[in-house]
């Protein structure tokens, strides 16, 4: 079963649709990763030491991981375009800004909204 996932950047009014292979229920949080990059692991532990469990999307093991690389750069406005993390299906950011949404506090409650965490 294919997931269409789409992002439309602030600066442009095209859309850019992401293809990539879901399980049977949405899930609350995406990644997308590089399978070698050290900030994408670290990003991965963060949430699973949360307790969540994300969908990853290995952009250097999938088909279309190019072209899907391409269209974050578009989004984020930035290279690398990795990791990027969705939470209920919203854009969240890079590394800083997960890490930002973490100390400040921000970060569980946005998990719990999008019902990644139930305690």
């Amino acid at each position: 079963q294919i997931n269409s996932i789409r992002i439309q950047s602030r600066k442009e009014t095209t859309t850019d649709a992401i293809s990539a292979p879901r399980d049977d229920e949405e899930s609350a949080v995406v990644i997308f990763s590089v399978s070698s990059c050290c900030m994408c692991h670290a990003v991965k532990r963060l949430f699973c030491g949360l307790g969540v469990n994300p969908t990853v999307h290995e952009l250097d093991q999938d088909p279309r991981g190019k072209e899907m690389e391409r269209a974050l750069i578009r989004l984020l406005g930035a290279s690398p375009a990795v990791p990027v993390v969705f939470i209920g299906g919203k854009l969240v950011g890079a590394m800083d800004r997960v890490m930002a949404s973490h100390i400040n506090g921000t970060l569980v409650p946005l998990l719990k909204e999008a019902g990644a965490l139930w305690l």
